[in-house]
């Protein structure tokens, strides 16, 4: 059976019904200090696109999309995985300036997941993106957004603690930074996910820079496609998440490929085909803004806020059967 991590004495404080209202409550509060934090502007996006344009994100380039026929038009449909690319060329599109971002809801299958507690096939996040300067394509622009956002992140859970008595704060005041390559060197034996426990047990909350480039031991920390984070100026944000005893990955976010950036990460990753697709040639031929943005996952974000042992609690999805007879028994309520 996949993974189902089972907390010892386990109990849900709200029930379902409760719990929804909690799922508002949460959403509403972050997604609202989120934007007026980062200038951001909620627009519509899309659930799928055409696979030729090379807007959907590859992730890690073995996991498939859903695909589907469309009644009078050739070819088929795509759903999304993520818009990591689609955002860029939207602020072109809808005309935004810069220092002005967006933000969607956006929403994925990811038919080849490994459901466990922090997984599922159904996949929501707010996905961001914003118009940054050529001159701030650096580190401390990174840095300075990771601490907008994780100020946003401890902003929700001091407002969630007072609306629920049995919310602790837990987030320590600020978060760490660390490259992959720093983490090799803390922690040569272990692999990359015991790497990123044991750093976030230390720290409480890490953003782990430089994800995706190859590090001096010959490996990847972890996949990330070649054409849109700039593999030297991106991350995720970590947080240690004590109701199940890991390191729980709130965020991918990154500064987004230039033209340079693009050539060597296509060339690296064996990706050259991706050249003549429109998105990866406006990058090329500087017809895009240069951006940063990630996404945030919403069911994770309840999650934790909620002190949730399972991501089933707060979204509906589908659950192997013997799932969901051990999470019942477990005092789990998968929805």
């Amino acid at each position: 059976m996949e993974q189902l991590k089972i907390p010892m004495g386990y109990h849900a404080d709200l029930n379902l019904h409760d719990t929804q209202v909690a799922i508002k409550t949460v959403k509403d509060f972050f997604q609202q200090t989120l934007a007026q934090k980062l200038n951001l502007l909620r627009v519509s996006a899309p659930i799928f696109v055409d696979p030729d344009s090379g807007l959907n994100d590859n992730l890690n380039g073995v996991e498939r999309p859903v695909s589907f026929d469309i009644k009078g038009m050739e070819g088929d449909a795509e759903i999304v995985h993520s818009l990591a690319k689609w955002k860029r060329y939207a602020l072109k599109k809808y005309g935004f300036s810069v220092g002005e971002g967006l933000y969607t809801d956006m929403v994925a299958i990811r038919r080849d997941e490994d459901v466990d507690n922090i997984h599922s096939i159904y996949v929501d996040q707010w996905d961001w993106e914003k118009i940054i300067t050529k001159e701030e394509r650096n580190v401390e622009t990174l840095i300075n957004t990771v601490r907008a956002i994780y100020s946003v992140l401890r902003k929700t859970e001091k407002y969630m603690a007072v609306q629920y008595d049995y919310i602790e704060e837990i987030l320590p005041r600020e978060i760490a930074f660390v490259s992959t390559e720093e983490l090799v060197g803390m922690y040569p034996d272990l692999t990359p996910k015991e790497r990123e426990y044991k750093i976030v047990k230390e720290k409480g909350a890490v953003f782990l820079m430089q994800v995706g480039k190859k590090l001096t031991n010959g490996e990847r920390h972890d996949g990330r496609a070649p054409d849109y984070d700039d593999w030297e100026l991106n991350g995720d944000i970590l947080v240690y998440y004590p109701v199940l005893d890991i390191a729980l990955e709130l965020s991918s976010m990154g500064i987004r490929v230039d033209e340079t950036a693009l050539d060597k990460q296509l060339t690296e990753a064996g990706c050259d085909d991706r050249r003549e697709l429109p998105f990866q040639k406006a990058i090329l031929n500087k017809e895009l803004p240069y951006t940063i943005g990630g996404g945030i996952g919403q069911s994770r974000i309840c999650m934790f806020f909620l002190r949730k042992a399972h991501i089933g609690e707060v979204h509906v999805s589908l659950w192997p059967e013997e799932m969901q007879k051990e999470a019942a028994k477990g005092g789990i309520p998968l929805l």
